[in-house]
C-alpha cells in the first residue's frame, strides 16, 4: 500500500483535474512498498512542460528535461513530463531527451526494476518489468539490458552498490556480471558525485557484504583497497587477512556515522605497504598507522572529500593503534587532542579494530571500557580540556602584558598543566601562573 502525502496529492489532483495523466514514480513507490517512509516524492505527468506551468505555483526549475516545481503548503512537488532519453556521450546524462505521452517509456529508461513502478490517486500500480516481484524476492536487477544502463550513466554502477548496501538485496546475474564489466567507465564520474554515492554506501547496514561482494568496483577510484584484498597477516592475533578484517570492523561500528566507518575501513590501508615477514614466519606491520594515514589523506582528497571530514577521518586513522593509558592524565590528553566527539569515536574505533581480530585477543575490550568510564567519569566532573573551559581568557592576558603570540603559546601552557593535572583550573591559580611565565619572557 502506497499512502501519498496531502501536499503530494494536491499536485497530481491538480494535474488530473487539468485533463492529464499524473502518476508518484521511483524511490518513493519503492520505500513506500518496502515499509520505509520516502525522503522525496517525484511525479510523472503526461502534461507537457508548459501545461504543468500553468498550474498554481509552478516554477521553471527544469524545462529542458520536462521539471517544473509545484509548490505547495507542505513544500515543493517536482513534476517531470514523461519523456524518453537519448544518446549518453558523457556516460552520465543523456544529450537531448523526447517527451511522451507513455508512462512505460518512461519507466523503461529507469535504471532498476524497483524504481521502475507508479502509482496514481486512485492507488492503481503500474509495474511493466516486475520490480514489485524483484522486492519481493530482495532482487536488484536493471531494467532491460544491464550493459546498456550502467554504459549510458555510468553513476548507476555506485547507485547499484548503494542500494544493496542500504537494502541488504542480491543482486540479479546478469546485472553483477555488467557491473563488473563496466566498472571502468567510473573514472568518467566527477569525484565529487562518486564521494556523496561511496559516503552514502558507508551508512548502509549491509556496506561490509557489499564490498566484500564488489571490491573491484570501489578499487576503480581507490585502487589502494585492492592491495588488501586476501593479504594474509601470518600473524596469530588475526584469523582475517587485512580486507576481510577492515570489513570486519566497519561492520563493527555504527551504520549512520559515515566518518567513523570510513575510517575503520581504511585503518589498515596501510598494512600492504609495510608488511614484513621475521625469521620464524610471523608477519608484522611496522609503522602501519602513519602509512595508513597518509594513503588515507591521499584517497580523501582524490574524491574532493569535504576538509574538515577528511582530517578527522585521517586523525583516527593515525590513532587507531596508539596507546592511550588508562589514567586521568591520558584520557584528558587524549581529549585535549581529540575533542570529546571524536575521542569516543576512536574509543569505538579500537573496540571494533580488536573484534576484527581472533577472538582469543578479545580481551582488550576490558582495557576498552576501562579507558570509556574513565572518559566518563571526567566529563561529569567537568574535566578541562579547551582553551574555553579555562577560567581565565586572553584579555585577562593583555592585562598582565603580555601581546600577540606570546598571549596563545601561553593560553596552551596553562590548558597543557592543567590537563596533567599540575595546575587546577581556577582563575587565580591559572593567573599566578600567567604572571610566572610572563615574567619568564620579560613582559
Amino acid at each position: 500500500m502506497v499512502e501519498i502525502p496531502p501536499y503530494v496529492r494536491q499536485v497530481l489532483e491538480q494535474l488530473e483535474a487539468a485533463g492529464h495523466e499524473a502518476w508518484c514514480v521511483g524511490g518513493c513507490v519503492r520505500d513506500s512498498l518496502l515499509g520505509r517512509v520516502p525522503g522525496d516524492w517525484d511525479v510523472a505527468t503526461a502534461a507537457l512542460p508548459e501545461e504543468t506551468m500553468a498550474l498554481s505555483g509552478a516554477l521553471p526549475t527544469g524545462l529542458k528535461h520536462g521539471t517544473v516545481t509545484i509548490r505547495t503548503e507542505g513544500g515543493p512537488v517536482e513534476a517531470t513530463t514523461f519523456r524518453m532519453d537519448g544518446a549518453y556521450r558523457d556516460h552520465r546524462r543523456p544529450d537531448t531527451v523526447s517527451f511522451t505521452r507513455s508512462l512505460e517509456e518512461d519507466l523503461r529508461r529507469r535504471d532498476f526494476t524497483v524504481n521502475a513502478m507508479a502509482v496514481n490517486l486512485a492507488g492503481e500500480l503500474r509495474d511493466p518489468f516486475g520490480g514489485r516481484a524483484d522486492l519481493q524476492a530482495g532482487l536488484l536487477r536493471c531494467v532491460g539490458d544491464p550493459d546498456q544502463r550502467f554504459q549510458e550513466d555510468a553513476l548507476r554502477i555506485l547507485r547499484c552498490l548503494r542500494f544493496l548496501a542500504e537494502l541488504g538485496f542480491a543482486v540479479h546475474p546478469d546485472t553483477a556480471a555488467a557491473l563488473r564489466r563496466k566498472r571502468g567507465l567510473l573514472r568518467e564520474i566527477a569525484v565529487e558525485r562518486i564521494w556523496a554515492e561511496f559516503r552514502k554506501l558507508l551508512q548502509g547496514p549491509f556496506a561490509a557484504e557489499t564490498l566484500r561482494a564488489f571490491p573491484e568496483a570501489a578499487g576503480v577510484f581507490w585502487p589502494e583497497l585492492l592491495d588488501m584484498v586476501g593479504l594474509d597477516q601470518r600473524n596469530r592475533h588475526h584469523c582475517y587477512d587485512v580486507w576481510e578484517h577492515s570489513l570486519h570492523a566497519l561492520a563493527a561500528v555504527p551504520a549512520e556515522d559515515d566518518l567513523l566507518r570510513c575510517a575503520a575501513l581504511l585503518h589498515d590501508v596501510g598494512k600492504p605497504s609495510c608488511f614484513t615477514v621475521d625469521q620464524a614466519g610471523v608477519g608484522h606491520f611496522y609503522g602501519h598507522p602513519k602509512e595508513s594515514a597518509r594513503l588515507a589523506e591521499s584517497m580523501l582528497r582524490r574524491l574532493k572529500c569535504p576538509t574538515e571530514f577528511r582530517e578527522r577521518a585521517v586523525r583516527l586513522v593515525l590513532w587507531h593503534d596508539r596507546d592511550i593509558p588508562r589514567t586521568d592524565k591520558g584520557l584528558r590528553r587524549a581529549l585535549l587532542a581529540l575533542g570529546e566527539p571524536d575521542l569516543r569515536r576512536l574509543l569505538a574505533l579500537k573496540r571494533a579494530d580488536n573484534l576484527a581480530q581472533a577472538p582469543e585477543f578479545w580481551d582488550r575490550q576490558k582495557e576498552i571500557d576501562l579507558g570509556e568510564a574513565i572518559l566518563n567519569r571526567l566529563l561529569e566532573e567537568g574535566a578541562c580540556f579547551s582553551l574555553k573551559q579555562l577560567e581565565i581568557r586572553g584579555s585577562d592576558l593583555l592585562d598582565l602584558g603580555l601581546s600577540g603570540p606570546a598571549v596563545g603559546r601561553t593560553l596552551n601552557a596553562l590548558l597543557e598543566a592543567v590537563v596533567d593535572g599540575e595546575l587546577e583550573n581556577r582563575r587565580d591559580t591559572l593567573l599566578a601562573r600567567a604572571r610566572e611565565l610572563a615574567a619568564g619572557q620579560g613582559c
